[in-house]
């Protein structure tokens, strides 16, 4: 159906630039499952936060562009790559990449999210301090691939770079909580926003993607972050016209 006029594309048509530990494994797999979508060869491509590919004075799109099969039949092309939304000047590259992209967000409860992010590096053996040593240290992890447990979770600023970048109708900003206990109403949405059928998807939801840790998160750890996060959680209201009072318990 789409097949001769995908053959003369040359740019993906949507990208889940994060957040990390907030849902996009299981999303990925959904997506993949989808008769209209082409997805990425794997799961986070690692394109845009990737120096190396943009310090030339001409960028080429070939490497990034192997990972796609545009000769597939499909109507829409895209992957996910949750670190782009927080990682220096990916976003600006995925604009000047393709002006038209559309980009969807999920964003979790930066507390659990930080916590959940800590013990995924903490069973990679990543890291081998305490999750309070790691969140207590002034700037930790500024721009650190694995040690960025708090810096990731101040979205405010995150949503106003797409914003500087990318219309209102670009951009689909997803709450985690909200997705989990909706999925199916929520993966409409998504279809509708890629502009897919949403006919074409079987909705089974038996497989859990996520990872159950035995650690909690402790009292004097959660009041530390709920303190960092509470004026940002505020700002996040605000730009998304959103209800958070879950994520400020």
């Amino acid at each position: 159906m789409f097949k001769n006029f995908f053959l003369k594309r040359n740019k993906i048509d949507f990208i889940v630039v994060g957040v990390q530990k907030a849902g996009t494994t299981a999303l990925d797999s959904y997506l993949r499952q989808h008769s209209e979508i082409g997805m990425g060869k794997i799961k986070e491509l690692h394109f845009f936060d990737n120096d190396k590919y943009f310090n030339k004075r001409k960028i080429s799109y070939k490497e990034y562009h192997k990972f796609f099969d545009f000769a597939e039949d499909k109507k829409v092309f895209g992957e996910i790559t949750p670190i782009y939304i927080w990682w220096k000047d990916s976003i600006k590259r995925i604009y000047d990449y393709n002006k038209n992209i559309k980009l969807i967000v999920i964003l979790r409860n930066p507390v659990d999210r930080a916590f959940s992010h800590w013990n995924m590096e903490v069973s990679r053996n990543n890291e081998e301090r305490d999750f309070y040593t790691c969140i207590s240290q002034s700037n930790s992890g500024l721009q650190n691939r694995i040690t960025s447990y708090k810096e990731r979770g101040f979205y405010s600023e995150q949503i106003e770079n797409l914003y500087k970048y990318f219309n209102s109708d670009q951009l689909l900003f997803i709450k985690y909580e909200e997705f989990l206990k909706k999925q199916e109403s929520y993966l409409k949405i998504i279809f509708k926003f890629l502009n897919v059928s949403d006919s074409s998807f079987n909705y089974n939801f038996n497989k859990s993607h996520s990872i159950k840790y035995k650690s909690k998160i402790d009292d004097e750890s959660k009041i530390l972050l709920l303190k960092a996060y509470k004026n940002d959680i505020n700002k996040v209201e605000s730009l998304l016209g959103w209800n958070c009072n879950d994520w400020k318990l």
